[in-house]
């Protein structure tokens, strides 16, 4: 393990390891499959659309350095591209695959109006700048639509990203998470308990030995 991975929450866990264990059933499996088969080109984002949403993701979310990147742009496409919504949303917004086109569009847009490029060639000091200006609902133009660029950052950015990355697997094995709890599901749901398959967190100021320690443990957790 490189020293970068030695400092994650949950050293030694990768939460693939439980694939063809109890912890996981057929449809469980099915899902994170195609999960991480998940097309990397764009099938619903034209050209310009992706360069915008790909420097979007980039400039909204973090990723650690010390596993692959979870690809962000390539999994809101593919659920744009299947028109997978909410199931609800905010009456002041429009559909989500029409929000996704007007709010990019308007970024450029407002990007161009203002700097005079579109958002993905601005260099990535005005590109966040330009995002905290939607953030707090600052950008303006025709191309909004009347859509708020706040509400749409709030509701749409920040929702579909955050949500996208949090369903990977990659990002499970960061936060501790085993998948879906099925068919096992969680017996000991008390404050500070437990399950056998579930993680061993480290301590933020634990010991190099109670760190492998509790590596060798999550190398073990199925």
């Amino acid at each position: 393990m490189s020293n970068e991975a030695a400092e994650t929450r949950y050293p030694g866990y990768d939460v693939l390891a439980k694939r063809d264990t109890p912890s996981w059933d057929p449809v469980t499996r099915q899902v994170v499959e195609e999960r991480l088969a998940t097309p990397l080109q764009p099938r619903f984002f034209d050209q310009i659309e992706w360069a915008a949403v790909a420097t979007l993701c980039n400039c909204v979310v973090a990723q650690p350095a010390d596993r692959p990147v979870v690809p962000l742009a390539a999994m809101l496409d593919a659920r744009l591209f299947k028109n997978q919504g909410d199931g609800w949303r905010d009456a002041r917004l429009p559909p989500l695959r029409d929000a996704w086109r007007t709010g990019l569009a308007a970024l450029d847009a407002s990007s161009r109006s203002a700097l005079g490029v579109v958002f993905a060639q601005l260099p990535l000091e005005q590109q966040m700048a330009v995002v905290g200006s939607m953030q707090r609902g600052e950008l303006h133009g025709a191309e909004w639509q009347q859509m708020p660029p706040d509400l749409f950052f709030s509701e749409r950015v920040l929702h579909d990203l955050y949500g996208a990355y949090y369903s990977h697997p990659a990002t499970w094995s960061e936060i501790g998470f085993g998948g879906p709890a099925n068919p096992r599901g969680y017996v000991r749901l008390n404050k500070d308990r437990r399950d056998p398959w579930e993680a061993v967190e480290a301590a933020p100021d634990g010991t190099a030995e109670e760190r492998n320690k509790i590596s060798q443990e999550n190398a073990r957790v199925r």
